[in-house]
């Protein structure tokens, strides 16, 4: 009787064990509306940067002085992830009440509309409203990550998100396509901008003229537009419908240390983003190592590449091996040996030049980025499983996540480059002062990232939860 009884026992669970190891299939149509749905997002913000320079420049916002373009262009830039981050949690708790799909859909058509009015902006207020109005209006990044989590279980969950990044490196590509494909003139320009000089049997009317810009938002419009009816026709909602819940999502302790963290990955991560490339432009004997704009092109396009190849061959395996907790942690760690770096890629680039001892250090840090990278994908595990008292609160809590993302976002590249230029005129430390500063940074964020329990992500039964 006791040994039928332990076979029993033995038996069923065994047959959990099988039952837990195997993946359950990805809905693949629908992960991937989602997807092409996010990549508005990156898309919206990124693609005003080959040619924002410029357009201020040519508006005369500055009065003629060409010093203060940078500060009117950061500005501008930043403005949307201001917006976003005011306007991010309450769609997202809409989309907990309405359902994702609508929330979905009016952040598409209110982002296409307001890169449009970018387009035609002739004034300095007109380019600050635009913007404000496209990261007011765009709640689909929380949104869409939420949605993930409701097609996505425990199973199979690390697989669906490690597109996450991926997507997002390919949105800011495309808009940021083509920096690295110049006219001839100095212009700070991409593919579309401009377009009645590079192609003047086409685009050779007085309208192009005026608005020298409006090709590049036009093509963003048009692709958001087209994500729009493709999300119309064929997208499914993942929201149960159910009857009001009006309890509020209470701030617990598990909350607090996940949106934490992803405010401090987010923030480390902008201002790695930001600084590397002002590295590589600037001359070596200010602390840099004055690459063509072309080389910087080819470096970040290889990088970009091998990221996406490596995350989708080996982010599931990795997450599955060392855990969520583990891995997260070493996308933290990661950024203290890539801070240190960049000092000495400088200091033997000003000893011996850019020689293979550089190009080897450089290889090496762009390896490191990748762990961060699997980092930045497992942020969408922190708000979904074991920190949720109920699915029914997932879009709030990714809302205040995202919210937390976009105000690192829009604060790190200012003071990411502000610390280089204020470390180099002031020979802070020879120059270095910055990266001891974001290194020191990098040791906060560890101690947040131990914060993170072990068992944060092992998942409930859903009728449970709910």
């Amino acid at each position: 009787m006791n040994d039928n009884h332990t076979v029993d026992e033995e038996t069923a669970l065994l047959a959990h064990a099988k039952k837990q190891h195997k993946p359950t299939p990805l809905p693949k149509v629908q992960i991937g509306i989602a997807l092409l749905l996010q990549l508005s997002e990156p898309i919206a913000s990124q693609s005003i940067y080959p040619y924002i320079n410029q357009l201020i420049s040519e508006l005369d916002i500055t009065g003629g002085d060409e010093r203060k373009v940078g500060y009117y262009a950061g500005l501008i830039q930043s403005l949307f992830y201001l917006t976003e981050a005011i306007a991010v949690m309450q769609w997202s708790r809409l989309s907990d009440h309405v359902g994702r799909k609508p929330v979905l859909l009016i952040g598409s058509v209110g982002t296409s509309a307001s890169i449009l009015l970018f387009g035609l902006s002739r004034t300095f207020w007109t380019l600050v409203i635009s913007r404000c109005l496209c990261g007011l209006l765009n709640g689909n990044v929380g949104v869409m990550k939420s949605m993930m989590g409701d097609l996505t279980n425990s199973s199979n969950r690390a697989e669906g998100f490690s597109l996450v990044p991926i997507v997002w490196a390919a949105g800011a590509t495309l808009g940021y396509a083509a920096t690295i494909i110049r006219v001839p003139r100095p212009l700070m320009g991409g593919t579309f901008a401009r377009p009645h000089e590079r192609f003047p049997q086409v685009f050779g009317g007085q309208f192009w003229q005026d608005y020298p810009y409006f090709l590049p938002c036009l093509a963003a419009s048009n692709f958001i537009c087209a994500s729009f009816i493709i999300a119309l026709l064929f997208l499914k909602e993942t929201v149960p419908k159910r009857i009001k819940d009006r309890r509020r999502l209470s701030p617990a302790p598990e909350i607090i240390i996940s949106v934490s963290n992803s405010m401090a990955l987010a923030f480390l991560e902008i201002m790695l983003n930001a600084l590397l490339p002002l590295f590589f432009a600037m001359p070596i004997h200010i602390g840099g190592l004055g690459f063509k704009p072309h080389t910087i092109g080819y470096v970040m396009g290889l990088y970009g590449v091998s990221n996406g190849v490596f995350q989708i061959l080996f982010f599931p395996r990795i997450v599955r091996h060392f855990g969520e907790r583990h891995t997260f942690l070493g996308g933290i760690v990661s950024f203290m040996p890539i801070f240190l770096l960049f000092p000495a890629m400088s200091s033997v680039a000003q000893r011996f030049g850019v020689n293979l001892v550089v190009w080897l250090i450089i290889v090496t840090l762009l390896s490191l980025m990748v762990f961060v990278e699997m980092a930045f994908g497992l942020l969408h595990f922190l708000v979904r499983d074991g920190v949720i008292p109920s699915k029914r609160y997932l879009g709030a809590t990714n809302g205040l996540s995202q919210m937390g993302v976009s105000l690192a976002r829009a604060v790190g590249p200012a003071l990411a480059t502000s610390l280089f230029s204020f470390s180099v005129e002031r020979n802070m430390l020879g120059g270095y002062a910055v990266y001891v500063i974001l290194f020191c940074i990098s040791c906060l964020a560890i101690f947040l990232a131990v914060l993170l329990p072990e068992n944060m992500w092992e998942e409930q039964d859903d009728d449970n939860r709910d």
